[in-house]
This record gives C-alpha cells, structure tokens and sequence, in this order.
C-alpha cells in the first residue's frame, strides 16, 4: 500500500466516525466503501481531501451511489463476489472463496442472500450451470 493510499484510508476513517450534531454533520461510510472498493475492485474513485471536508458541496459524479449503491449491499464482500459473477458466470463458489479469501460458508451466504435481493440467478442446473446477474 502505497502513502496515497495509506492517507486516503486514514482520511475516510476519520470522516466515518466524525460527528457533530449541533452543525448537522453526520459520520459516513461513504469514503470507507470508496477506499475499499479502489482497493478490492479496482474502481477508481477519486478520494481527495477537499470531498471528505464536511462542508463540500457533493456534486452527484463523485458519489458511490451511482455505482454500487444503486443496489443495496448489505456489505463490500456481496458486491465482489456479484462483480467476480459478472466477470466469470460459470465461477465456481471455491473459486470465488480463493479469490476473496474468505471461506466456502461465508461465500454460500453471500450467494443466497444475493439470490433472493434477486441480483443473481443459478441458470441450467446447480452443477454444470452458470449464474445470471439480474442487476
């Protein structure tokens, strides 16, 4: 990891646990899940400075939600593992458990709570078949 990167991740934690009520600031994930998903999905979310300060005036090209947020994500893991499926339709849940490091439980309850937001589907058959992406 890179000092960019090390201060951009440094920048969003602080941003996500600032709050101050009497001004109406309210703290944010936002940056977390955009450092992240540079970092995991190889987005490329701008992340300077000047868009964590609590005054910015957002315009909407910056914002996460355009993206991954359009959907809802119940965490970062769900939109790898449908971002691997899109890529790879006939990927196997091992695969996918190797490629993310997590383990084949945790893959299987991403798999099923992606199914039933109906994000993806299992087409022609559990074992020979291939994943639909719905989204």
């Amino acid at each position: 990891m890179n000092l960019k990167n090390i201060l951009n991740k440094a920048n969003a934690l602080v941003r996500a646990n600032y709050n101050n009520l009497q001004k109406g600031v309210h703290s944010t994930t936002k940056f977390l899940e955009m450092f992240f998903s540079n970092l995991l999905l190889d987005t490329h979310y701008e992340l300077k400075n000047r868009y964590m300060h609590i005054d910015y005036a957002e315009n909407n090209s910056q914002s996460i939600s355009s993206k991954a947020l359009k959907y809802q994500f119940d965490t970062l893991e769900e939109l790898a593992v449908l971002e691997l499926v899109a890529k790879n339709p006939t990927i196997k849940q091992q695969e996918l458990a190797e490629a993310t490091g997590k383990s084949i439980a945790t893959i299987k309850r991403i798999m099923k709570s992606l199914q039933d937001k109906n994000y993806i589907c299992r087409e022609s058959g559990k074992r020979y078949g291939k994943w639909g992406v719905l989204v």
